[in-house]
């Protein structure tokens, strides 16, 4: 609230006058460090209250239903799926290696290309069996995708000779060798594959095949 003017008439009237114009201004001033105090006590006191009560989280509503986020897959659980479907399409059941086998009684398997001195030389065991894999007791479509990964795996490493387990297919219906013909018809259609030719008796004889993987490309 504004003063009220004051007729000034003396010199004692004057000192009055400014006695009150000070005494109004001192006022004020005590009034804003008042309330600049309070504010800077309503601030202490605010931190205090949180970092006495933590992080507040709301109480769940019993009446409404949480969904949790589905969890998008893992890029290698992805990854994964995408070789399988990779493998399947590689190879084929459907495949007629019959006439890419060399007519002997092995039946043993060259790349066009690729010497008769090649199998010779698989046969005689010039390369050391470097891997295997056995396939036995597996169905028809897990033993395709293990051999093929197996090929492709062991091919990236380097490595020139494998051996491959399929059995002589006495446990199958009629006894008839069922595995042993997908197994060539599937390393044909490996473009890995160089050759492959019947195991010695020491290393499987009937039962497996020595396989020649080509070399990887610098």
């Amino acid at each position: 609230m504004s003063a009220k003017p004051v007729k000034v008439g003396s010199l004692a009237e004057l000192k009055l006058v400014k006695r009150e114009i000070e005494a109004q201004a001192l006022q004020r001033q005590q009034q804003a460090a008042e309330a600049e105090r309070l504010k800077r006590q309503s601030a202490v006191e605010s931190n205090l209250f949180l970092q006495a009560a933590g992080v507040v989280q709301p109480l769940p509503d019993k009446n409404r239903t949480h969904f949790k986020k589905a969890v998008a897959a893992m890029p290698v659980m992805q990854y994964q799926r995408d070789e399988k479907a990779v493998l399947k399409e590689a190879i084929s059941d459907e495949f007629d290696s019959g006439t890419l086998l060399d007519s002997d009684d092995q039946l043993s398997f060259r790349r066009p290309g690729i010497g008769a001195d090649i199998t010779r030389k698989l046969r005689r065991g010039d390369w050391s069996i470097q891997r295997q894999i056995d396939l036995h007791g597996l169905r028809r479509d897990e033993a395709r995708e293990h051999l093929s990964f197996f090929i492709r795996e062991a091919h990236k490493q380097g490595i020139r000779c494998v051996r491959v387990v399929h059995g002589k297919g006495l446990g199958s219906p009629g006894k008839a060798p069922i595995l042993k013909s997908r197994v060539h018809s599937w390393l044909v259609q490996k473009n890995e594959v160089l050759a492959f030719v019947q195991a010695k008796p020491a290393d499987g004889g009937a039962g497996a095949l020595l396989v020649l993987l080509a070399p990887v490309r610098s």
